[in-house]
């Protein structure tokens, strides 16, 4: 027998492997979980207090939150979040490899274990102007840090379909050195099962349970992500059977700063699905040993003899709220607040002023003349990523084709900010509903050139300069700048405060509350209409994207 640094005692631990729950006192020595213990130098009684492993998102993009590794840390930790797996292709699409390199340093150090998966799709695909293109050769490199445990989600599923040599090289590559995460939207029959047959072996973005049902079916690990753009938990969880839980995950993937301060994380995520009917421990099997699994993370996942002592501390298993979140043996978080604020120390130089407009842009630039009667219009889907393509009449004046907020028609842009092209895709959006002013963001997955929308093109043009060159969100109102939340890390972070980022975001949505956004936070799904691999109808710098065909097409529908 040892002596532990930690005895917890009187506590019941969710036991992940046998989903039971046991009456069992936990050590903790040298940071790693011991059975071995009779003794410790400190012995606490947990009173009957639930134990479980630390949660675990199992696919992420940090820069949703608006702050780097150090300051998300800040929110999630007091969740129960002590791992996540982390694709940097945000900060890869503006800065490349330089920009993944600055968020893995970022993450050196936290009291959260931070994994990464090595961006597949920068860019995306073709049909949009980066700010950078990463090769297979490229990526390898970063493999050589232990904590690159995957080639992330692969976007270019056309790519894999068809047979893309440089795409096969970048999964033959992943697969060397672990998974290959995917990303295949809608993707069904012939097609699906070619993509798998390539070594993919994941997927997150379902939207129907007949559409996971296939997926899971064929073998993918399916990943349920419930983040602030997309919420598919509620439409996925009938698949779920005590039988096939094995195969589901836990992901955001995009999770905003205040909706991870004051809905939470993965905690969130089991608080719903629990309230959905799923049972408890099951639900927390999937947040902690499935992706610890998956990902062959032998250290993690369960609380078990040898593996690294992270864990949380609860009350009641059907009112699932975290009381205390311990990281390698060490109390990290209690009672909502961080025990120790973590601050970056990265050198963020290298990723500042990186926003370039047009040097011509004015209000003309978002002029579109009028080439018929009928035009292509992107509708919203709340709470989905994919997007619809209608066919509606066009309001047209002195020519030119113009917003008509009665119909909540607005108009949209895309600005190219890396490589000052001047290119400027236009279009139209359904499912905003503001009137009087403009939008703007230079978030705009996964290129993150300046989107805007509005329904005046002197404030399209005000908002988007608004935005040069740090970045960020701004709100336009009638010729008058309303509200900015300056990111100025690659147009995507704020080095600030968590606090700060959050209240300048509050600001931002209110104006455009005042403006009569219905939505509770329209940056989201703007981020989200530049990204031209989830269908249907999306825009980007070089123009509107069908993404069913992959190709551009006009905005008119009679093209004349």
């Amino acid at each position: 027998m040892t002596t532990a640094d930690f005895l917890l005692q009187n506590c019941q631990l969710v036991d992940v492997t046998t989903r039971t729950i046991l009456k069992k006192d936990i050590g903790i020595k040298n940071g790693c979980f011991t059975f071995d213990a009779s003794e410790a130098i400190e012995t606490i009684d947990l009173d009957g207090a639930l134990v479980a492993p630390g949660l675990i998102d199992a696919h992420m993009h940090v820069e949703s939150t608006m702050l780097p590794p150090s300051g998300f840390c800040n929110l999630a930790l007091p969740h129960g979040t002590t791992s996540v797996v982390l694709d940097p292709h945000e900060i890869a699409n503006v800065l490349g490899i330089p920009g993944i390199k600055l968020i893995m340093d970022d993450a050196k150090e936290l009291p959260m274990d931070c994994f990464f998966a090595a961006s597949s799709c920068v860019p995306a695909s073709p049909l949009e102007t980066s700010g950078a293109t990463l090769l297979a050769d490229d990526l390898e490199p970063l493999f050589d840090d232990n904590r690159v445990i995957a080639l992330a989600e692969m976007m270019n599923f056309p790519g894999v379909i068809h047979d893309d040599p440089e795409v096969h090289k970048k999964i033959q590559m992943g697969l060397r050195y672990g998974k290959v995460d995917g990303h295949c939207p809608g993707l069904r029959g012939k097609d699906l099962l070619k993509y798998i047959a390539s070594g993919i072996s994941s997927d997150h973005e379902s939207t129907t349970a007949e559409e996971a049902q296939e997926k899971l079916d064929a073998g993918l690990q399916i990943y349920i992500r419930e983040g602030s753009a997309a919420r598919n938990l509620e439409a996925l969880l009938p698949i779920v059977t005590p039988e096939n839980a094995h195969k589901i995950c836990f992901c955001t993937d995009d999770r905003h700063p205040a909706d991870l301060k004051n809905e939470g994380h993965i905690d969130h995520i089991i608080r719903k699905a629990i309230t959905l009917g799923l049972d408890p421990v099951l639900a927390i099997c999937i947040a902690t040993k499935n992706p610890a699994d998956h990902y062959a993370l032998h250290n993690l996942g369960a609380i078990e003899e040898g593996k690294y002592a992270n864990f949380i501390i609860f009350n009641n298993l059907h009112q699932f709220h975290v009381k205390q979140t311990w990281h390698r043996g060490v109390l990290v978080a209690e009672n909502d607040a961080m025990k120790s604020i973590c601050t970056s120390n990265t050198n963020w130089k290298a990723a500042i002023n990186s926003v370039h407009l047009p040097k011509q842009i004015d209000e003309t630039s978002f002029s579109i003349k009028a080439q018929g009667e009928t035009i292509r219009v992107i509708e919203l889907n709340q709470g989905q990523l994919i997007t619809n393509e209608l066919h509606l009449p066009a309001s047209i004046k002195d020519g030119y084709y113009v917003a008509d907020t009665s119909r909540d028609i607005l108009k949209m842009a895309v600005i190219e900010r890396h490589h000052n092209t001047g290119n400027i895709g236009l279009g139209f959006v359904h499912g905003f509903a503001f009137s009087g002013g403009a939008i703007a963001s230079t978030v705009g997955h996964d290129a993150h050139n300046i989107a805007v929308v509005g329904d005046c093109d002197s404030d399209m043009e005000l908002a988007a300069q608004t935005l040069s060159p740090e970045g960020g969100l701004c709100v336009v109102a009638h010729g008058e700048i309303k509200a900015y939340l300056p990111l100025p890390i690659a147009g995507l972070m704020s080095n600030e405060d968590a606090t700060q980022v959050i209240q300048k975001q509050h600001a931002v949505l209110q104006a455009v509350r005042s403006m009569g956004c219905p939505i509770d936070d329209p940056f989201m799904p703007l981020s989200f209409l530049p990204l031209s691999v989830i269908p249907t109808l999306k825009l980007t710098d070089l123009g509107l994207v069908n993404v069913d065909t992959f190709a551009i097409v006009p905005i008119s529908v009679c093209h004349a």
